[in-house]
């Protein structure tokens, strides 16, 4: 339609099992370039951390890679070969304004995977790839809503 804005892609996969999630996560690692931002949303327990958990180790080349939790941290640091991914989890945030203790403008230099990024407000990366998750109809199962990346979308949805 002349004039309407152009609406945001999105594509919905159904992630029937782990290795499904895992599968995800592996092709994600695959993509990850230096000033990527990847939003991980949803409610508690719908995935997130073991998604971004199976990413960082699919970027490391290392299934073993002992990846702790950044709820308390607020952000853990990696590098691994696609360069250095800082994963936020910003759930005990408010919102922006300890964003600058963390160093969130030095990570966007890097790669950063974000947990809770509704607490990101105003400094949530415009060309960010956000990945909603939902509990699926089986315990390990989800659902996971993709948008952004338009060049890269097509290859992690495959």
């Amino acid at each position: 339609m002349p004039g309407a804005p152009d609406m945001p892609r999105i594509v919905t996969l159904d992630l029937k099992d782990l290795s499904a999630t895992h599968a995800l996560a592996a092709r994600l690692a695959g993509l990850l370039r230096a000033g990527d931002a990847v939003l991980l949303e949803g409610p508690l327990g719908a995935g997130k951390s073991e998604f971004a958990r199976a990413v960082l180790r699919a970027a490391a080349g290392d299934p073993g890679l002992e990846v702790p939790s950044p709820t308390f941290t607020l952000v853990q640091s990696y590098d691994l070969p696609a360069g250095t991914v800082h994963h936020f989890d910003l759930y005990r945030l408010d919102g922006p304004a300890g964003l600058d203790e963390l160093g969130w403008d030095e990570a966007l230099e890097g790669i950063v995977l974000v947990e809770w990024p509704d607490r990101l407000g105003p400094y949530a990366p415009a060309e960010a790839l956000r990945i909603t998750f939902e509990p699926g109809a089986e315990e390990d199962a989800r659902i996971a809503h993709l948008a952004g990346w338009d060049e890269r979308l097509g290859r992690l949805a495959a």
